[in-house]
């Protein structure tokens, strides 16, 4: 039967494509249904072309500071739409890359919206028809979309989700970014350094909220420093949205309100899970409407799987993707596939990056989080400016915390901002991931001059022995 198969994927971002892929490794029958790009958010329009145009808006601040490398550069600017058309480029280059990847390793693609006709059927939907599916399993990998204001929705002029931000027709003069996690700190660094006017409203008492104090506060001092406004303890309660700008209403920590006239906002204020309409009702368990499952990807449901965006967070590619190898070696187990091997998530090695300008990024618990835990602590630290590779690169803003159990040694956090840190968590990460200890890691050469070398000098300070600060 051409439509049946061992796994039928529905959903095509990292951790559905990845599934797949893996799936087929071991042999399975596999299909994937998607019903816009193949890629998903992430590859289209996340994490892959905002990465494109924050490389854009990097170069230009540099470019701008072109003096203090020795070097001369007059009459900059930025074309938006050219930075615009490069990363739409970049997302199609892997569009077409993942469109390989399916064909290389035979995976049926079925484009089309994909309901569930039940734990192990589904029918695909799509202007040349109505297909029926069936599977002996299936993996739910629908992801999650933005939220949307209540008394403001998007409307793509004014009120921008982050898929607006990234096809601007316009630069904003001024511009409202509404919360501070990731995407929005993003946002907000990215309009900056193009020379637009931001301020940055987190309902909570500090920015990038998830992150250790420590960064937050660097943060924050930064991106001031850099000329946007940040008011954190405070909430946007109105936003009168005309076809001249926008008149916001925000309260502050003190409880005060005022208005404030942009052109534009960025709603960034969290997702919500794509689990609605397409066929799970009474076949999964379900929380704010993200499917809950167990450390494999099972629902309560046998044969359907679940990963991603749809599931409970952290929302994060890598996240997904891992979830998806880990269901798709389970899959193979249960099809009595003798090679595969699953391995449950392990949500404390789980790395978080920030793209913003300083560039941030974690694993494991935060200083706060480990001493909520009962953990006795040490904590090291070691900044940019006692760095030598930091210096020649003109570099120094910034620092390396990591965090361990004072009884055991366990390395249980490391916490970053500064340059290219998002390039150092992973040695962080393995490190957790193989149970490492402080003296494994004093015990490691870390190659000179690199910026890695504040990773070794951060896990000495916590012991006393920092070598160079």
């Amino acid at each position: 039967m051409a439509n049946d198969y061992d796994v039928i994927v529905l959903g095509s971002g990292p951790g559905g494509y990845v599934a797949a892929i893996r799936c087929a490794q071991l042999g399975l029958k596999t299909a994937i249904v998607e019903r816009e790009n193949l890629g998903g958010i992430c590859l289209n329009w996340g994490c892959i072309p905002t990465k494109a145009m924050l490389r854009s808006a990097e170069i230009f601040h540099y470019m701008q500071h072109a003096g203090d490398y020795g070097l001369v550069a007059q009459g900059i600017e930025a074309d938006l739409a050219a930075i615009v058309k490069r990363s739409r480029g970049v997302a199609k280059q892997l569009n077409q890359g993942v469109t390989h990847l399916m064909k290389k390793n035979k995976i049926t693609v079925h484009m089309g919206q994909g309901t569930l006709t039940g734990p192990t059927s589904l029918t695909v939907k799509s202007d040349k028809g109505e297909d029926q599916l069936t599977a002996k399993h299936i993996i739910v990998a629908t992801g999650a979309r933005a939220r949307d204001l209540p008394f403001a929705p998007a409307d793509g002029k004014r009120v921008w989700t982050y898929r607006h931000a990234m096809t601007p027709g316009e630069l904003p003069a001024r511009l409202l970014v509404i919360g501070s996690g990731a995407i929005g700190i993003e946002f907000a660094s990215f309009y900056n350094d193009l020379g637009s006017e931001v301020t940055v409203v987190e309902m909570l008492d500090r920015i990038v909220p998830v992150e250790d104090a420590d960064v937050s506060t660097f943060l924050e001092k930064s991106l001031k420093k850099q000329g946007i406004t940040i008011m954190t303890g405070a909430g946007v309660e109105a936003l009168k949205v005309s076809d001249k700008g926008i008149t916001a209403t925000i309260k502050d920590k003190a409880g005060a309100s005022a208005t404030h006239d942009f052109t534009h906002v960025i709603v960034a204020i969290g997702i919500v899970p794509n689990t609605e309409n397409i066929g799970l009702d009474g076949l999964v368990e379900m929380d704010r409407g993200f499917i809950q499952i167990d450390p494999y990807g099972r629902t309560r449901t046998k044969g359907l799987w679940a990963i991603g965006d749809c599931t409970p967070g952290p929302w994060l590619a890598h996240k997904a993707s891992h979830e998806g190898v880990t269901a798709a070696e389970a899959i193979a187990q249960e099809l009595g596939n003798k090679d595969a091997h699953p391995h449950p998530l392990n949500r404390s090695a789980i790395p978080g990056c920030t793209y913003c300008h300083p560039q941030i990024a974690s694993v494991g618990l935060t200083e706060a989080k480990a001493k909520e835990a009962g953990y006795e602590v040490r904590v090291g630290s070691f900044p940019f400016i006692g760095n030598g590779k930091a210096i020649a690169l003109g570099e120094v803003e910034g620092f390396v915390k990591t965090v361990f159990d004072a009884k055991t040694g366990e390395l249980l956090g490391a916490h970053m901002v500064g340059a290219e840190v998002t390039e150092l968590i992973q040695g962080y990460t393995i490190g957790k991931v193989l149970e490492t200890t402080e003296a494994e890691l004093m015990q490691t050469i870390f190659p000179h001059p690199t910026l890695s070398e504040m990773m070794h000098e951060s896990v000495l300070d916590a012991y006393g022995r920092a070598l160079h600060f």
